[in-house]
């Protein structure tokens, strides 16, 4: 009688393995097995990380094995079983890998097919078609599309973590409850105790020190000593926490009426300003986005202000870009005066702050939240609704969404909710997160997710005239290498740009991004469908790079450039200045954020910069869904490529004051999951 060796691996996720009864049947081409008990319970097998071996002896040759399903029945009490894969012995000495990388709960069954990949237009046999069709309509009640708030992006149908998918939860939710996590970061760097006096100002900026926690040679600390100079000012547009706003500037705007008079004592060139403009070396940050957003009004004891300013910013002598005039709205006028490096001390710095101020409202709800959050959720929701586990863009895009959706929803339950977290700290909190959000969906394009051209339309993209863009260089080459790694993926399964428009499956992936996720909005640039291999490789890498690449860059550098409160407000208590020679320090620091809430926003900045538990990095996958060895060598090439573009950085680095590391494959995490 033929005899099968099925082996079975348990994840070692805590409470990952399992003491129920466990059954195991074989489907092959000639035939399908008994139903088979593998273990029962208190055998010690099926334990957390455990590999386990098993003899199946049938009546008769079953075939071909297309199918393997697992079955878990309740002994005492139900419990999850975490299984990443099985694989199957033949009586002819041929092995077989079936990828599972799933939860088993309740009494349930998975079905599982052989780990090769394979397109729509592969299978043949009626039962794997059956599979494939009915793992989709599963997935489709399972991962539903929901409006959180109209103008937004679609998001899952969940009202809670809990209310998810196991398969998309986070294995520890403790790990992400961000009122655990805020209390924990204001306990380890000792700001607790300042927040009996949650609405009292600080005494002077040498106050703010006194939450400030110095850890040797970071980011955060030369940020406190230098962060009234410009050239610390202009430096961050390219290099901080939000690099993505600055702009080449090719004519002033008529709201914003400089003249060559005005910042003639900032040009150094003996050139009028238009003639700097026409050479390249003058830059501009527009913040119209936040122009007219309510203010927080949650607190009835505390007034909160926003504006939203405009910087003219120019590149000197020494190639270093430094701001030359700041107006802090957008209409001109007697009562919004355009300051300049040339006037008071304190007219200059409080205009400086006013846009920091700006740019960190900006980067929180549009640049973080809107532009990798929500938008790798609407990929994430997509891939679960269209592609079934065995087609290759799964296996390629499903570590990538890993815990995106759940992070999601976790912030929508505790952190940007009505009374979240964010209206503790924010300005924008109290529902004007909700409005930018709104409002920046008309700037949200496909175009603007493509790395390359969102640099270049805004004229960022010459080494030569911007040498000091590492957030460019080193985007480009993560990007770059992302790219080469999809496109042979993409070579491996679709020899042509006919086999492409002939997946159905990946047409209906690219089809709910655009119609649910952008809610069909033409003006988004988002493909309907994509009809050669090249667009194919664009857009996959557009899913993976603003997964990993770009939230990593826009996200792990928040204590670093955030932290030093007077760089960075999340609320501004006075309303902006509407005349020049107002200003003093006392005024500046009644203006900037109360003792609490600089403490509530140390605590969320920490937080939002650390790595997840147990972290993936780029380049790095486990659960081994492919089992091509095309595909791992791919893998190996995109790993030693990665590991390349970590020495050119580390190298680079060495001896900076300001080090740029962001873009470091080896502090890329692989997905959205926190």
């Amino acid at each position: 009688m033929p005899s099968y060796t099925v082996t079975v691996a348990t994840g070692s996720q805590w409470f990952a393995g399992t003491d129920d009864y466990v059954y195991v049947s074989l489907q092959g081409t000639a035939g399908c097995s008994e139903r088979h008990l593998l273990d029962k319970p208190f055998y010690n097998d099926f334990e957390r990380g455990s590999v386990d071996s098993y003899d199946v002896t049938v009546a008769e040759d079953l075939g071909e094995i297309q199918l393997i399903k697992i079955e878990k029945r309740k002994y005492w009490y139900l419990d999850d079983w975490y299984l990443r894969y099985i694989t199957v012995k033949t009586p002819i000495g041929d092995y077989l890998e079936f990828p599972c990388y799933r939860w088993i709960t309740d009494e349930k069954e998975i079905v599982l097919r052989n780990g090769t990949a394979k397109l729509p237009r592969d299978d043949k046999i009626q039962i794997l078609k059956q599979h494939r069709r009915k793992e989709l309509e599963d997935r489709q009640k399972m991962y539903r599309w929901k409006e959180w708030h109209p103008g937004f992006p679609l998001s899952i149908d969940a009202h809670s973590h809990s209310d998810l998918p196991r398969d998309i939860q986070f294995d520890n939710e403790k790990g992400v409850d961000f009122i655990l996590n805020y209390s924990k970061a204001m306990e380890n760097l000792y700001v607790n105790r300042f927040m009996h006096m949650f609405q009292s100002s600080w005494s002077d900026f040498a106050d703010f020190e006194k939450i400030f926690v110095r850890i040797s040679n970071t980011i955060s600390e030369y940020v406190m000593q230098h962060w009234k100079e410009d050239f610390m000012f202009g430096y961050q547009f390219l290099n901080g926490c939000n690099p993505v706003m600055i702009k080449k500037c090719t004519e002033i705007p008529k709201k914003f009426p400089v003249t060559t008079e005005m910042v003639e004592c900032s040009l150094e060139r003996n050139l009028t300003l238009e003639e700097e403009i026409k050479q390249g070396n003058v830059f501009i940050v527009d913040y119209e986005v936040l122009s007219g957003i309510d203010a927080n009004k949650t607190d009835p004891c505390t007034i909160q202000y926003l504006t939203a300013p405009i910087c003219l910013l120019y590149k000197n002598l020494e190639n270093k870009i430094v701001p030359i005039a700041i107006q802090l709205s957008q209409a001109s006028g007697p009562d919004n005066p355009i300051f300049f490096p040339s006037d008071s001390t304190y007219d200059w710095l409080m205009a400086k702050i006013w846009v920091r101020s700006s740019d960190f409202h900006v980067h929180q709800t549009v640049t973080h939240l809107l532009r990798t959050h929500l938008v790798c959720e609407v990929f994430s929701i997509a891939m679960f609704r269209q592609l079934p586990s065995v087609h290759p863009f799964f296996k390629l895009l499903v570590p990538h969404m890993r815990f995106t959706i759940a992070i999601n929803t976790k912030a929508r339950e505790q952190l940007i909710c009505e009374c979240g977290l964010f209206d503790k700290a924010n300005a924008t909190g109290g529902g004007g997160h909700v409005q930018m959000v709104q409002r920046a969906m008309k700037d949200l394009t496909y175009n603007s997710l493509c790395f390359p051209e969102a640099i270049k339309a805004r004229g960022m993209d010459s080494k030569e005239d911007i040498p000091y863009y590492f957030y460019r260089d080193d985007g480009i080459k993560v990007w770059e290498a992302i790219r080469s790694f999809v496109e042979e993926v993409i070579g491996i399964y679709y020899e042509s740009d006919e086999v492409v428009c002939e997946d159905v499956e990946l047409q209906a992936f690219v089809k709910d991004v655009y119609v649910y996720g952008m809610k069909g909005n033409k003006t988004s640039g988002f493909p309907k469908t994509i009809k050669t291999r090249e667009k194919l490789s664009e857009y996959l890498t557009v899913v993976i790079f603003t997964a990993s690449g770009q939230h990593a860059a826009v996200n792990f550098g928040q204590y670093d450039w955030c932290s030093w409160i007077p760089n960075s407000p999340p609320t501004m208590r006075c309303p902006p200045p509407t005349e020049k020679g107002t200003v003093t320090i006392e005024k500046i620091v009644e203006t900037l954020p109360d003792r609490g809430r600089s403490c509530w926003h140390l605590g969320a900045v920490w937080a939002l910069s650390q790595f997840q538990e147990n972290e993936l990095f780029l380049g790095t996958y486990p659960d081994e869904h492919f089992v091509e060895k095309p595909v791992k060598l791919a893998m190996e090439k995109f790993r030693k490529k990665l590991d390349e573009i970590v020495s050119f950085i580390a190298e680079r680095n060495k001896n900076k004051k300001l080090p740029y590391y962001y873009f470091s494959p080896d502090r890329i995490p692989n997905s959205v999951a926190v």
